[in-house]
């Protein structure tokens, strides 16, 4: 069947929307929620993350050790020589050799308090620690919906732009075929000519911004881009109003969890400073056994044990003590700002991905009327030019106008799914069990617990040893 002009606008005009959603139905496509799944397990920013939550976990272990003992051995080998001289008689002279083994054991009983709060100051800590990984968690997954998104937008434009090229060879044909006949002039060839060539360089604009893309989305994702299925908005707990929105997130997103936790963290280290002011109480107990070799007191061994209880009244340190508390103060007034400075944030952030969502709806809706008229606008001064009531540069103006409404509904699409997940993300929402992911959650809980009462041990519960004591 002859392709007529009116075929050529149709196919231009529905090609984008082809490629946008071109591999629903595809067995092996990678959906959204696979992707962001793979982003869970295998992106290295969250895994760090995770790697710096359970280097947190092990302040509690660290500061629990204040309330148990410390043994320390020590041994020593002492080599000497003596010299006599007595009264008429020639020096004499004779060697020894002592050596001592001695066994000392501190057990803390009171640090002015400064162990319960260490203790309370780790345990603050991880918490915000879990926190922030949960923002994290969310700031990846809103990441990776960008880069998939951006990767099916730019595929969608690239068609587009590729389509637009094949569009424009036909109008530099026709107007030859016309100039040949006698019916068009060489500025016709030139107009098309000069519009296809501008059209190649977009074509190749639209590959660099692909190819951008599919590396930004190996970074996020850690694969390359396969098939992609078009998503839907997320849609899971959002509020319709923008004042719900306000009203869940000001309590319950993780950045202001965690600001809250740093402002225990901080309290916490005020009292730990104030400790260092007051008297420390420790029972100290030795036990030692001694040996001599070589001279007149040779023997052994002998054997010492004892128990000592020290009290320890600090009366000036030099004003370091005092200076640690005053700084510490200054933290806690900070991190109490910082809380502030995290609920603005969050707020504007809801203000930014709510209106976000909302414009994005409204340029789809303008999108499609754009896209509808361009259509009919195109196909109108096609048949037109045919009959010599419109130029060719009226149809190339007509066909820039059709490509530039379709690009800004692609954009919009994208737009809209983008903003829906950076809602759900500022609320505080993003998390894998809501996005319903197919994954093996990571509970941080786990290697808390495993390390907190550990009293002794070089691997981490994964079985890694250090550098000296490792494989």
């Amino acid at each position: 069947m002859k392709r007529t002009w009116r075929t050529t606008v149709m196919a231009g005009a529905t090609g984008a929307a082809l490629a946008l959603c071109g591999s629903i139905g595809t067995a092996n496509a990678e959906t959204l929620a696979g992707a962001l799944a793979r982003a869970y397990q295998h992106n290295p920013e969250l895994n760090a993350a995770r790697a710096g939550v359970r280097a947190t976990d092990e302040g509690v272990p660290q500061a629990l050790s204040g309330y148990r003992p410390t043994i320390t051995g020590e041994a020593s080998v002492t080599a000497s020589q003596i010299s006599r001289r007595l009264d008429g008689t020639p020096n004499s002279s004779f060697g020894t050799t002592t050596s001592t083994a001695t066994l000392t054991v501190v057990q803390p009983l009171f640090r002015g308090f400064r162990t319960q709060n260490a203790v309370a100051q780790a345990e603050a800590g991880v918490a915000a620690a879990r926190a922030g990984l949960e923002n994290t968690e969310q700031n990846i997954f809103v990441s990776a919906t960008q880069a998939y998104m951006d990767v099916l937008a730019d595929r969608a434009i690239l068609s587009l732009r590729r389509q637009n090229v094949g569009f424009l060879e036909e109008q530099v044909r026709a107007a030859q075929a016309r100039f040949d006949v006698g019916e068009g002039t060489r500025t016709d060839i030139a107009q098309s000519n000069a519009r296809r060539a501008f059209a190649l360089a977009q074509v190749s604009s639209a590959q660099a911004s692909l190819t951008a893309s599919n590396a930004v989305y190996r970074q996020v994702i850690g694969t390359d881009p396969g098939q992609l299925v078009t998503p839907s908005p997320f849609t899971n707990g959002i509020p319709s109003t923008l004042q719900g929105a306000l009203d869940n997130a000001l309590t319950t997103h993780p950045a202001i969890v965690a600001a809250r936790a740093n402002i225990d963290v901080a309290q916490s280290a005020v009292a730990l400073a104030e400790g260092e002011l007051l008297p420390e109480l420790n029972l100290v107990g030795n036990a030692e056994r001694s040996w001599t070799e070589g001279g007149t007191q040779a023997g052994g061994p002998n054997d010492s044990l004892s128990a000592t209880l020290r009290l320890t009244v600090p009366i000036y340190q030099g004003g370091r003590a005092t200076s640690t508390v005053r700084r510490e103060i200054e933290t806690l007034g900070q991190r109490r700002l910082e809380l502030d400075v995290a609920r603005e944030q969050v707020r504007a952030a809801i203000y930014a991905a709510f209106g976000g969502l909302e414009a994005a709806r409204a340029q789809i809706d303008a999108s499609n009327a754009q896209v509808s008229a361009a259509q009919v606008a195109l196909a109108g001064t096609i048949e037109e030019q045919r009959v010599g009531q419109r130029t060719t540069l009226d149809v190339l103006n007509t066909q820039d106008e059709l490509i530039t409404a379709r690009i800004a509904e692609i954009n919009a699409r994208r737009d809209l799914v983008v903003a829906s997940y950076s809602l759900a993300s500022a609320l505080g929402r993003l998390s894998a069990e809501t996005l319903g992911l197919q994954v093996a959650r990571y509970d941080p809980v786990e290697h808390y617990d495993a390390v907190r009462d550990q009293w002794y041990g070089l691997r981490t519960p994964d079985g890694r040893g250090g550098v000296i004591f490792g494989d």
